[in-house]
């Protein structure tokens, strides 16, 4: 019986006008920024992959568990074949020092593309997104980077009514049994780059969709997407050249709920390991560590100690992302372009 209340509780929640985000939140996000922002596709000159696994507030019955899927990659023999910003091939130097990077000069024009998969699941409802990406860069300056770009694809809702238990046989929010949906999706985004700071600025779910799961779109049972604004920055600060400090900010703007923001400090010693933190605002406290274990594969994992209402219900959050450098002809073990 408690099971199903709570999902009753979560199925209540899409099914009125939107108040809180509906799209997926990550904690190491800050280390792969192109799930908040197309413009980010095609930044390095290998292809990066990431596979990623959240458990969101464990401890609760049918709270959110996230998955995806992420790739992208450059276009452009000038820049994929000769990055201005890459020392000879072998490894040795550490792209994140002061020694590495007071030679960056901005990477040749190149085209950038890009693929996500991204399975969410919160109660009886599991979100499905596919999409694909592309970004243009260019060089503004001697050392600065911009990029464009747009993300395009289908987002897939399913609501499992088995998992819902209804005070009325026929419920007028679920009546006729439309519980399977397709709707097309949209996003792009800026991005400014160069070798000791970056800044952007996204917009997800640029397409506003009805979603219900009735055919009689009354007013009751309307829910609908929202836009998701997302403007970030971060910096580079050294410590020495094996300690590199990374602060960064994310503000997120949802209508019609208050704005919100992500602090986070990340501390990486000779392109090793780095550890980190983070602070949501009004929501969580988050501890993170990650190995680069050689030019092709890296780990990142996250815990997130709840400190909204719900810290007498979870356990926290966890999350981990594996990274793999495809093609990486340079041999270098962390991003020289992106953070």
């Amino acid at each position: 019986m408690k099971k199903n209340i709570l999902l009753l509780m979560f199925f209540a929640g899409v099914l009125k006008t939107v108040s809180a985000q509906q799209l997926p939140q990550y904690t190491q996000y800050v280390f792969n920024n192109f799930l908040i922002n197309p413009a980010v596709a095609g930044i390095e000159n290998y292809t990066d992959a990431k596979l990623g696994y959240r458990s969101q507030w464990t401890g609760l019955n049918g709270a959110p568990v996230t998955s995806f899927l992420s790739i992208n990659a450059p276009l452009g023999t000038d820049f994929t074949q000769g990055d201005a910003t890459a020392f000879p091939g072998g490894g040795e130097s550490n792209p994140s020092s002061r020694l590495y990077t007071q030679y960056y000069q901005a990477s040749a024009p190149h085209h950038g593309i890009g693929f996500t998969l991204v399975n969410d699941k919160t109660g009886p409802i599991t979100t499905t997104n596919i999409a694909a990406t592309y970004a243009y860069h260019i060089g503004l300056a001697p050392q600065l980077n911009m990029s464009v770009g747009l993300s395009a694809g289908m987002n897939h809702t399913n609501l499992n009514t088995s998992e819902i238990l209804l005070a009325t046989p026929i419920d007028p929010a679920i009546a006729n049994g439309n519980n399977s949906q397709w709707k097309p999706n949209l996003a792009a985004g800026v991005w400014l780059y160069s070798a000791e700071f970056y800044a952007g600025i996204s917009v997800q779910q640029l397409l506003k969709q009805d979603l219900y799961f009735s055919t009689t779109t009354t007013a009751v049972n309307v829910s609908k997407t929202v836009p998701h604004l997302f403007i970030t920055a971060g910096t580079k600060l050294y410590v020495s050249d094996d300690v590199t400090l990374l602060p960064s900010v994310l503000i997120k703007e949802i209508q019609p709920v208050p704005l919100t923001y992500d602090l986070n400090l990340k501390a990486s010693f000779q392109d090793k390991l780095w550890l980190g933190g983070s602070y949501r605002h009004n929501d969580s406290f988050s501890l993170l560590a990650g190995f680069n274990l050689s030019s092709f594969i890296n780990v990142g994992y996250s815990y997130d100690f709840t400190t909204s209402a719900l810290n007498t219900v979870s356990n926290g959050s966890h999350e981990i992302v594996i990274g793999l450098l495809l093609n990486n002809r340079y041999k270098v073990t962390c991003p020289q372009h992106g953070y």
